[in-house]
């Protein structure tokens, strides 16, 4: 039987239809109200996370850009003094485009693992002192060798020293055959280390002087004296902005055990001019005496033609076998370029060239081209100097040329050596890098 309701309960029902309804609408409201508000809150902590993650990223790139700043209009630094806690910096590899950029690899050498590698500073593995500090061996955990800049500590200049900042970051930017590789650095404290790779062969200086090796032949020094011109002008011409090394000598260039060069020492090295529209940058004139531009000295403008002049001074040094300056011989001879450019210009090169090396035609050939080279380097106005590229055009046509008069002379070279020519041992199995010992040279490209 069907129920029927009463009019007074239909009227109560209706009527409270619309308080349901509204308690309804409230309740949406506050869901869809409380969701928005989730959303907001959502989407703030998103941006929140990131902008901090993108701050982080910032600043990891960012570390060794602002630690360490490359002033290219003063030669004094204006970054922080901000010194990390111990940690090795491992560059992958020297001059590639993450360190270029200021990325550094997470640590991996601890300021205790270069002691161990060094036998904590031992003086029987010191190989070489300057202004900048004293160079060490090392053997790294993984066995392989490396040479460790220890800087003196009595150069600190609040904070990093110039010549440590310039050293790490010329390194970090450049990627070169016949350029010294760097590895890593280090603060620690008060230590500052940068690490490189070893060159176990001695410096060019020392070969010339017959302190290592077995004295350079004429070719030898000509593929060293190429290595040098191409590692020059890679750092003039395929970095941005250009590098000037402001200390190209002897001392400098490393030979390896194939008798390579490798260009060494960036410790006063400059950025050139960022503005493709400036001619020179003004700088405290830096470099070691008898190499240095005298133009450079006289206005303290720095150019590119600054590293050509120092190279034409290299060049003499290694057709003449002297140093820049030799005080104990007589006066006229004091001044190698000067004394090395007159004999050249009275026709006399051969008298200039180094008593050790041996003559023929070819050899001969090669002396007084490279010294002609040398003359256009040295040129007092900066305008006349070639540029790099342009050196190493003329040495790679000199090589050319003395291949071809050597390959063409049937005659065994087997005169013309001088008496102070150091005695070899016919029993090695020595390859001269450039020529090869026998009856005739033979050349060999690099």
């Amino acid at each position: 039987m069907k129920k029927t309701l009463h009019p007074s309960m239909i009227q109560q029902d209706s009527s409270s239809l619309p308080d349901q309804h509204k308690t309804q609408t409230t309740k949406n409201y506050f869901k869809v109200a409380s969701r928005k508000l989730a959303g907001v809150f959502t989407a703030l902590l998103f941006r929140k996370r990131k902008k901090a993650t993108t701050d982080t990223n910032k600043m990891n790139s960012n570390t060794q850009v602002r630690r360490i700043s490359f002033s290219t209009s003063t030669d004094r630094s204006t970054g922080s003094d901000v010194r990390s806690s111990a940690g090795f910096k491992s560059f992958g590899s020297y001059g590639s485009s993450s360190s270029a950029s200021g990325h550094i690899p997470t640590p991996g050498f601890s300021f205790e693992d270069i002691c161990k590698a060094t036998g904590n500073f031992s003086p029987e593995n010191k190989i070489g002192d300057g202004g900048f500090g004293t160079v060490y061996k090392g053997r790294l955990k993984d066995g392989s060798l490396v040479a460790v800049k220890r800087a003196k500590k009595d150069k600190f200049d609040q904070g990093l020293p110039l010549q440590f900042k310039n050293e790490i970051l010329t390194l970090s930017k450049i990627e070169h055959l016949s350029l010294v590789r760097l590895i890593g650095f280090l603060e620690h404290k008060d230590e500052q280390i940068i690490v490189v790779e070893y060159v176990a062969n001695g410096n060019l200086r020392e070969h010339l002087d017959g302190v290592k090796g077995n004295g350079l032949e004429i070719a030898e020094r000509l593929d060293i004296a190429i290595d040098v011109a191409h590692a020059v002008t890679y750092l003039h011409t395929y970095t941005d902005p250009p590098i000037i090394h402001r200390d190209i000598k002897a001392s400098n260039i490393l030979i390896t055990e194939k008798l390579r060069a490798k260009v060494a020492d960036f410790g006063f090295a400059r950025l050139a001019a960022g503005d493709p529209s400036a001619t020179h940058i003004s700088t405290q004139v830096k470099g070691t005496a008898g190499y240095v531009d005298p133009e450079y000295t006289r206005t303290y403008s720095l150019t590119e033609k600054s590293d050509v002049y120092s190279f034409g001074v290299l060049l003499v040094e290694l057709m003449t076998g002297r140093c820049p300056i030799e005080s104990k011989r007589p006066v006229k001879e004091r001044v190698t370029i000067r004394w090395a450019m007159k004999r050249l210009k009275e026709g006399e090169f051969v008298i200039a060239m180094d008593p050790k090396l041996r003559r023929s035609p070819a050899s001969n050939m090669v002396v007084e081209e490279v010294l002609r080279l040398a003359h256009q380097c040295l040129a007092p106005i900066r305008k006349s100097r070639p540029s790099m590229k342009q050196c190493v055009e003329v040495l790679w046509r000199i090589r050319k040329d003395f291949k071809e008069k050597v390959s063409s002379s049937t005659a065994p070279c087997t005169s013309h050596c001088s008496a102070n020519f150091p005695n070899r041992n016919p029993k090695s199995d020595r390859h001269l890098f450039g020529i090869q010992e026998g009856d005739s040279y033979g050349f060999i490209s690099a």
